[in-house]
Order: C-alpha cells, then structure tokens, then sequence
C-alpha cells in the first residue's frame, strides 16, 4: 500500500511539475551568455534567460541576433534586461518573441 501512495504521489508531482514547465511565460527577465555570465554548462557561447532565478538555454533566438556578443556591450559582457515570450520544454526556454529594453 505504501509503494502504491508513494507513486501516486510521484505521479502527480511529476503531472504538477509538466504542468508548469510548458506554461506560456510573458514577463522580464535577465537575458545574457550562459556560459560566461550565468556560468552554466556548455563549450560555446549561448544565449539564456533567466526566469525566477533559474538559468535555460534558448531556442529561436541566437546570441549573435542581438549585435556582437562579444562586443564591449555584447551579450558575453554584459546582462540585459529583455521582455520575452515563450515556453519552458525539457529545460530549454522556447522563444516566441524576445524585445531588448534600453541600458
């Protein structure tokens, strides 16, 4: 009986958990290179998001579409501030639309 409540349990924080992750997200958040700035795992530069204190790589939208990221400015030097919409899916946020707010 105990495993039975135990995976019903687990289930259900797993369903609770899905739920959550492939939510349509719309808010601003910092936007900058994974590896050198929020220090995530990774051999190249990539762009990610932070999103309520949790780091994600990003797909539809790629470092360099937002000027050099390796300029005095660029994404590998500095953390932005970015209105973002998209989804989290397996640990990757999904970007329908990301808007760079002013320095």
């Amino acid at each position: 009986m105990k495993i039975i409540s135990f995976l019903a349990i687990t289930l259900f924080m797993l369903s609770c958990a899905s739920v959550k992750e492939t939510s349509k997200i719309s808010q601003t958040v910092n936007v900058s290179c994974g590896k050198c700035n929020f220090k995530m795992t990774g051999e190249e530069c990539d762009l990610a998001v932070e999103i309520d204190g949790k780091y994600y790589y990003t797909v539809g939208s790629g470092i360099d579409e937002h000027g050099d990221s390796h300029g005095a400015d660029g994404f590998c030097n500095s953390v932005r501030k970015a209105d973002v919409v998209g989804e989290i899916k397996h640990g990757v946020f999904y970007i329908e639309s990301l808007q760079l707010l002013p320095q």
